[in-house]
């Protein structure tokens, strides 16, 4: 039975923000975001949920209702097919420029429509522009709202307006369909035989040569419902030490495979303890702002058993990973491999976790108590990884301590474990 989603289509003239508003709302990079204007041409389509609401959501390309080229025209064509099925109408403005003839050419279009209509504009993430919004009432429309998609400001009660009227439904959120899981680590630790235990398989080549996976090795594996996709890099080694041109491109692919993955398995030797390479191969997961997963392997070769003593030495020499969740295990007999799964769906669903300004500014209150913060309130940007906007009453740059102050406590608060938070500051503008 296929159901039919009621769709909500964001619409407005080209370079307003409308694919990052799209990608916001379904919580992925959907549509390319770029400053050259007219970048989106077709509409593009995905199903999206907004407090149980299910929809689905169009973004269409920048809209020139009078201009006679070829290509605007054309997107006006695929426009008001979206715009013909359309429950609701999300109008999008920036609010940093004036009107322009060509907003209100498109606002008279959709009033003629007769279609739900609520007027969002952007970019109004500062108190100097919100004196504008009078101008913007005065286009016709009933409903109009204040919002930065950068900054994920006003974006609930827009949404909760868009989605006014469709039923809540009952079913569970789903979870992921796939989730790529990258496999790093300096040579021969156990990278290989880990992804055989993982799947089951003699997937990898294992051997006791360092170095022997050169070309990143991938096997899918379902899980309690759940498909998990791993990669084995090749090992990275210290700059001094790749020479052939084989393992230096293998460097370069690992790290690519680094970015393009949802979580990542930091493979360490437990019989040689943390090294400084491991310290900066774990750095580059971080760096790009991916869950990470310590595995300390082989620790059925340690002699010596001292998880706590271990535990502390790992933490010491990679203070930044302390969200990181260490498992200790074996590759070569399988023991502790399964408790993996878990913690690789806990890191993505931490990194693709989002709080709600309401919640995150009445934890706020409370942590204003805890330390004299020069912030006026928060919201978070983004996914993946989590990222955090707090506001300040000054025009001073945000002290590290403080940022990582408020990321330990929205951590505390609300979880995200395995995955790092971003916190960035939007300062106070200076008076000229």
């Amino acid at each position: 039975m296929v159901i039919v989603l009621p769709t909500v289509v964001i619409v407005g003239r080209p370079n307003v923000g409308k694919s990052t508003l799209f990608n916001l709302i379904i919580g992925s990079r959907r549509s390319l975001v770029g400053d050259e204007p007219g970048i989106t041409r077709d509409r593009i389509h995905a199903d999206a949920v907004h407090c149980g609401r299910r929809f689905e959501l169009i973004d269409t390309g920048g809209i020139i209702p009078n201009d006679e080229e070829m290509i605007p025209s054309e997107i006006l064509k695929q426009a008001r097919v979206a715009l013909k099925t359309a429950s609701h109408i999300i109008f999008l403005i920036d609010g940093k420029t004036e009107i322009t003839g060509a907003d209100r050419d498109l606002a008279k279009m959709l009033h003629k429509l007769g279609k739900p209509v609520s007027l969002a504009v952007n970019k109004i993430d500062a108190p100097s522009r919100e004196d504008r919004m009078p101008d913007f009432h005065g286009m016709g429309f009933k409903h109009v709202f204040a919002i930065s998609a950068e900054n994920r400001i006003g974006i609930e009660e827009l949404l909760d307006r868009a989605t006014e009227g469709i039923e809540e439904t009952e079913e569970p959120e789903e979870g992921p369909r796939s989730i790529k899981v990258a496999i790093i680590g300096r040579p021969n630790v156990g990278k290989s035989t880990l992804l055989n235990a993982l799947t089951g398989t003699e997937r990898s080549i294992v051997t006791p040569i360092a170095g022997t996976t050169r070309d990143a090795v991938d096997e899918t594996v379902v899980n309690d419902g759940v498909t998990f996709e791993f990669v084995d890099t090749a090992g990275i080694r210290r700059k001094g030490k790749t020479r052939m041109m084989a393992e230096k491109l293998s460097v370069v692919m690992a790290r690519k495979h680094i970015r393009m993955a949802d979580v990542v398995l930091v493979v360490i030797d437990a019989q040689e303890g943390a090294v400084a390479i491991d310290a900066t191969i774990a750095g580059y997961a971080h760096e790009a702002g991916r869950p990470v997963i310590l595995i300390l392997n082989k620790w059925d070769a340690v002699a010596k058993r001292d998880k706590k003593a271990f535990l502390e030495s790992i933490r010491d020499s990679m203070k930044y990973l302390e969200y990181a969740p260490v498992a200790f295990l074996s590759a070569k007999d399988g023991t502790g491999v399964s408790q993996l799964f878990s913690l690789i769906r806990r890191g993505w669903e931490s990194t693709n976790k989002r709080v709600t300004t309401g919640e995150l500014n009445r934890f706020f209150e409370n942590l204003e108590g805890k330390r004299d913060l020069p912030f006026r309130y928060m919201t978070q940007a983004g996914v993946r990884p989590p990222t955090f906007v707090v506001f300040k009453d000054d025009s001073h740059e945000l002290h590290f301590s403080d940022a990582r102050f408020v990321a330990n406590q929205i951590r505390d608060k609300f979880g995200f474990a395995g995955a790092p938070i971003v916190v960035k500051a939007k300062l106070k503008e200076k008076k000229r």
